[in-house]
């Protein structure tokens, strides 16, 4: 995953939260990564390589 990743994308991972929501909504970007389930407004920190990783998909981009 070599695409830009900004803050308020969505993003579809590969595995699903226990709630069973696949998106996740990018909230801080950096070093560690703070995404929220969409669902259920969990938030996980994760970190980029590890987030990087399990991305399947980016479901939507913000448009600057």
């Amino acid at each position: 995953m070599k695409e830009k990743l900004e803050i308020k994308d969505i993003v579809q991972l590969k595995k699903q939260h226990p709630c069973g929501s696949k998106e996740f909504e990018i909230m801080r970007t950096g070093a560690d990564f703070r995404i929220k389930c969409l669902k259920c407004e969990k938030q996980i920190w994760l970190a980029r390589t590890v987030l990087e990783k399990r991305i399947k998909k980016i479901v939507k981009s913000e448009e600057k």
